[in-house]
Parts: structure tokens; sequence; C-alpha cells
């Protein structure tokens, strides 16, 4: 019962310091699945979407949050900025702006692994 107890205190420390760290701390780099999205409305930051700039959704990162996005096909990078919440669909770590995924030799597939890196 005592190693319950001491177990259960380790995990709620580790999850009330988890909660004490800046968003960015969760996620300093990732791999997973990416895909690209072309919309016109707003962003969750409140800016306008526009599929020409470099710009990408993160479900946690802070908006302003710079990355380094690299194409794992095809060793491309591109440098991109948070300004939206998403991707909503399990496995995807980005929605990159459709400019961003073109710069990335991503927009004829639609969707692709990727690997980040906080860069600012």
């Amino acid at each position: 019962m005592t190693n319950i107890r001491r177990s259960s205190f380790t995990i709620a420390t580790i999850v009330a310091l988890s909660a004490c760290l800046p968003l960015s701390a969760h996620a300093a780099s990732s791999c997973g699945g990416a895909s690209w999205y072309a919309l016109h409305s707003k962003t969750a930051s409140g800016e306008r979407m526009n599929p020409s700039l470099l710009t990408a959704a993160h479900k946690s990162l802070r908006f302003g949050t710079k990355l380094k996005v690299t194409n794992a096909k095809n060793g491309k990078s591109v440098v991109v900025r948070i300004n939206d919440r998403g991707p909503f669909i399990r496995g995807r770590v980005l929605d990159l702006s459709k400019a961003a995924a073109q710069n990335i030799g991503m927009v004829r597939s639609g969707h692709g692994k990727v690997c980040y890196e906080i860069i600012g």
C-alpha cells in the first residue's frame, strides 16, 4: 500500500510540475504527420489565414513560435510561424499553410511525414 501511495504522489507531482512548464517545452521537437490547408478564415490567434504566408497550426505551441519543419521524404525544410490550432486528425502534428507545404514539396500528396524543431 505504501508503494501505491508513493507512486501516486510521484505521478501527481510530475503532472503538477509539467503544468507549470511553458507550452513550448512540451514539444521542443517532434516528428509525425502533417497536412496543409488554404482557407481564408480567421485563425485561432485572431489573424486571417493567408495561404501564401509561411504559417502552421499546432495543438499547443504558443502563437508566434517559429519552427523549422523538414519533410522526412526529401529533406527539404521551411521555417514557419505558429498562428493557429490543429491538426485534429490522429497522428498529425502540424497543419501547414499551402506556401509552407509547397516549399517542402508536400502540396501534391496533401500530407506527409515531417520533423520539426523550435527555433524561436
